[in-house]
């Protein structure tokens, strides 16, 4: 089942979005802030995004810049062309203007997550290569292997490269997954994911932000 998450601080719209979507058969989040939503991208790990621009915390569009390789339909009131043009640039697959046609948007989205390359979809980074359908890894194009705590850890830094993931969001996020990581055992796996990676490449992929949590290396 995929997983929509809506960004909007309009309680009607989210409440009516979220009925659609879960008759459509899909699973539905919410986020009402800008901040929330960068939250629930890392905590919940959305397929796509409905996001409006207009939110109190971080706008739309600043949230749209971190939201990695999930694909997000704008939903919005601006209905002027530069507004359109910059999201479009900025990474948005789709713009919709309110008030939109509910059924409208239930086929668009129905197409975007068809056209994802659901099999074999790969998150790349420096040299490191992630296949989130086999939860194959490459190191500089040497296969290693990764338990399924370790790639749901590497998945979730990688999908956010740009920032650091705390300890608890990564605690939440795997849970779903992998129940027997805990707080305690957390720092094991990364070390010894650390070291899977390190005996191919010689290179430290990640790095620990003391006090915080984890982020990718800089390339």
């Amino acid at each position: 089942m995929s997983r929509v998450l809506v960004v909007d601080d309009d309680v009607y719209i989210g409440d009516m979005l979220e009925s659609a979507l879960k008759c459509a058969g899909y699973e539905a989040c919410r986020a009402y802030s800008g901040t929330e939503a960068v939250m629930c991208v890392q905590s919940k790990d959305p397929d796509l995004i409905l996001l409006d621009l207009m939110l109190p915390g971080l706008s739309g569009e600043e949230v749209l810049k971190v939201t990695g390789v999930t694909p997000v339909i704008v939903m919005s009131a601006k209905i002027d062309v530069d507004s359109k043009v910059n999201c479009l640039l900025e990474g948005a697959v789709d713009y919709v203007t309110k008030p939109f046609e509910v059924k409208e948007l239930l086929a668009r989205i129905k197409v975007h997550l068809r056209n994802m390359p659901n099999k074999g979809r790969c998150l790349e980074y420096s040299d490191l290569v992630l296949n989130t359908q086999t939860q194959e890894l490459l190191v500089q194009g040497q296969p290693v292997k990764i338990t399924g705590t370790e790639f749901a850890i590497l998945k979730l830094l990688m999908k956010n490269p740009q920032q650091v993931v705390t300890r608890s969001v990564i605690l939440d996020k795997i849970s779903y997954d992998t129940p027997d990581c805990t707080e305690r055992s957390l720092k094991q796996h990364i070390s010894n994911l650390r070291k899977k990676m390190h005996e191919v490449s010689h290179k430290d992929y990640i790095q620990t932000m003391w006090g915080i949590g984890f982020k990718l290396s800089e390339e």
